[in-house]
């Protein structure tokens, strides 16, 4: 019986958000991620020994943060990648240290402000990645 009224005041207080154009958190969470991702641009990556810079983009309200992610899908194939806040300095932010991603969506910089200029600055993570496809979303 409590279980049915744990469901009937979850789905009554759903329908009250809706009915308001509110949704739920786990919704509108689900829905900023899918619009952050949703504009992602994807690029290639073609083995070099130096760093190579994508860019200059600039960041929008689209995602919070900057993230790449993999689209080649091959075992130890990897890339190391930050960003240099080009308005600002030369060097790559975190302490000018590297990030090494994969397939899943990971943060190249956090909580960056809308209308931020920035370049991506992508390193082979080893000999492994020769031609890469990912992706940015910011």
């Amino acid at each position: 019986m409590i279980r049915n009224r744990t469901l009937a005041s979850a789905l009554f207080t759903t329908a009250a958000l809706l009915a308001v154009g509110a949704a739920p958190a786990s919704a509108q969470s689900s829905a900023a991620a899918t619009s952050c991702y949703g504009g992602a641009k994807t690029l290639t990556y073609k083995y070099q020994t130096a760093a190579k810079e994508y860019g200059t983009y600039t960041t929008s309200s689209r995602c919070n943060d900057i993230n790449l992610r993999l689209i080649t899908d091959e075992p130890g194939v990897y890339l190391d990648a930050c960003v240099v806040f080009v308005d600002h300095t030369a060097k790559c932010n975190n302490d000018d240290a590297y990030t090494t991603h994969g397939t899943e969506w990971g943060t190249v910089a956090t909580d960056v402000k809308d209308g931020t200029h920035f370049v991506l600055r992508i390193h082979a993570y080893d000999t492994d990645a020769q031609n890469v496809t990912f992706q940015i979303a910011y």
